[in-house]
């Protein structure tokens, strides 16, 4: 009996890991966290909207701050933020998209990981399995103009769990202004 109930749980995983992946629906309703906008910055049509748009590729002698590192060669601010609307994003058609909607833009070029974010492999969510969830905006962990992470420090190897009863101490070490507890057997 036990050897069927394996047989048809190994069936089940494996016809729901073949299952093609199933868009989210533009209709789907999909709550986000806000997005982490520089305060003081948005809306911003308050500084645009007098602006006549010049959609050239330059040099910027406004948010100077922004380094775009991003596909740089082949991107330039005005391939993603709307000239005539700047509170708002746009597709590669032209559809414009509110800022709270800015995976609809990554996903376009970055399908797997779009892919995964729906589902919850990639990112975060927090909800319900079965009920309301609410996603994290790619731009909540990734610099929308600069997405690559830094490198982070490895931390200490935790101890194993058979050198624990030898531990007759820790010593402290401060990692990025944490303190972290690493086991030391000479401690007295």
């Amino acid at each position: 009996m036990k050897g069927k109930i394996c047989v048809a749980a190994i069936v089940v995983l494996l016809t729901l890991c073949l299952l093609p992946d199933v868009p989210m629906a533009e209709t789907d309703i999909v709550t986000t966290t806000k997005p982490p906008f520089t305060p003081g910055i948005f809306p911003c049509s308050a500084c645009h909207a007098a602006m006549a748009p010049n959609k050239e590729r330059r040099e910027l002698t406004f948010h100077t701050e922004i380094q775009l590192k991003h596909a740089q060669e082949q991107r330039w601010c005005l391939d993603c933020h709307d000239a005539a609307n700047r509170d708002m994003l746009h597709l590669a058609n032209g559809d414009l998209i509110p800022f709270d909607k800015s995976y609809q833009l990554c996903g376009q070029c970055h399908g797997n990981t779009y892919r995964d974010w729906k589902t919850g492999i990639h990112g975060k969510r927090v909800g319900y399995w079965n009920g309301g969830k609410t996603y994290s905006l790619c731009v909540d962990c990734h610099n929308p103009h600069s997405p690559k992470f830094k490198p982070l420090k490895p931390m200490p190897v935790p101890a194993k769990p058979k050198d624990i009863q030898n531990i007759k101490g820790t010593t402290s070490v401060e990692i990025e202004g944490k303190k972290i507890y690493i086991p030391n057997e000479n401690a007295k």
